[in-house]
Formats: structure tokens, C-alpha cells, sequence
């Protein structure tokens, strides 16, 4: 398959996405005159749709990055991807469910929404660990030109961040607080990650495969 076909495939499931995270937004009940403290009310709401399409912001200009170094798509791969499709578009519901926790603030439930936005998380990193790692073993699939100097500097960011995660699941059951710290270091690293990844990607052009 070529790799137009799989690009824009994936471009409309995250296109999609990020439509669905914004349907969460609804005119809030109010009394006449009091619209602004209604709207104010729905911070929670504002805050966990800030953080969610920031992260599959991120995961788009990841997977747009990667995938277009290409040449071709095999049967395996295009599994991979509704693998890793599935899982970024679960996040819309660890976010209804975080902005509800954080309207009600009960801790009990904080700490069960964080923690599912944590597992969420966790398993896109690890579909993009089983994507490279898969990349990594069918070279033949790349385009030539790009250095194997930038895979290997980018192959274990994955890993980082499910370690991350992973962390943020454990903290959450002592302090809801350094939980939440943990999944916001854990989008932030796939930010910087992708800044890096970008830059690398620059430098390895002119490199050899």
C-alpha cells in the first residue's frame, strides 16, 4: 500500500478526534444574569480539553513526522496503526471523566479518573513503542537517506514515556496532585520529544541509511 493512503487515513481519525473532544462543550444551565459564573464553573471541563488536544495534538504531529519518512505500507504495519488509532481515540473518555471528578472534587474519584487517563496514556505510548520496534526490524519499509543514527536516538522515547505514566498510576494512590504533576510531565516529554525528533530529523537527512 502506498503511504498517501495510510496518511490520510490516519490524518481523518485524528481530524475526528479532536472534533469529538470539543462536542464535550455544552451551554451550561443558568439563571438570567448569572451566565458568567456558569461558564467560569466549567473550567475543569476547559482545563482537561487544554491538556487532551495539546497531547493528540502532539501524537499527530508525531505520527505526521514518522510515517511520512515511509515508502511503503505493509499488511502488519497498517494493523499497528488501528492499533495505535484505537488507542488516541480513547482519550475523549478519561477526559469527560477527569472534568466531571474535577467538578465534584471528591478525591476518591479524582484519583480513579486520573488514573484511567494514566492507563490511556500508557497504552498509546506502547502502541508507538510496537511501531518503531517494528519499523526498526523492516528496514526495507523506510525511505533511503535517513540515517539509523536517528532511530536510535528516538527508539526509546516510547519507553520513557509508559515509564512515566506508569509512575503517575503510582503516585496518584498517595497524592492526587503529584499524580496529575506526573501525566502533565508525561504530555510535556511528547512535546519535547517531537521538538527533538524534528530537529534530529533535519540533521539525519544528510546522513546514510
Amino acid at each position: 500500500m502506498k503511504t498517501d493512503r495510510f496518511q490520510a487515513f490516519s490524518d481523518g481519525i485524528f481530524a475526528i478526534l479532536i472534533t469529538i473532544l470539543v462536542l464535550e462543550f455544552h451551554i451550561p444551565n443558568y439563571q438570567p444574569g448569572h451566565l458568567l459564573p456558569a461558564i467560569l464553573a466549567q473550567w475543569p471541563l476547559m482545563l482537561s480539553y487544554v491538556f487532551s488536544y495539546f497531547y493528540v495534538g502532539t501524537l499527530w504531529l508525531f505520527h505526521h513526522d514518522y510515517f511520512n519518512m515511509l515508502q511503503r505500507i505493509d499488511r502488519n504495519l497498517n494493523m499497528l496503526n488501528l492499533l495505535m488509532l484505537f488507542s488516541i481515540t480513547l482519550i475523549d473518555y478519561p477526559m469527560s471523566l477527569v472534568a466531571d471528578a474535577l467538578t465534584t472534587g471528591n478525591r476518591q474519584d479524582m484519583q480513579t479518573a486520573f488514573i484511567v487517563y494514566d492507563l490511556v496514556a500508557l497504552f498509546i505510548s506502547a502502541t508507538f513503542y510496537l511501531m518503531y520496534a517494528y519499523l526498526h526490524h523492516h528496514q526495507a519499509l523506510k525511505k533511503p537517506g535517513i540515517s539509523m543514527a536517528f532511530y536510535t536516538a528516538i527508539k526509546l522515547d516510547p519507553v520513557r514515556s509508559v515509564t512515566i505514566y506508569a509512575l503517575a498510576i503510582i503516585a496518584t494512590f498517595w497524592s492526587v496532585w503529584l499524580g496529575v504533576i506526573l501525566l502533565a510531565s508525561g504530555i510535556i516529554f511528547h512535546f519535547v520529544a517531537y521538538l527533538r525528533m524534528s530537529h534530529q530529523l533535519e540533521q539525519a537527512k544528510g546522513g546514510t541509511q
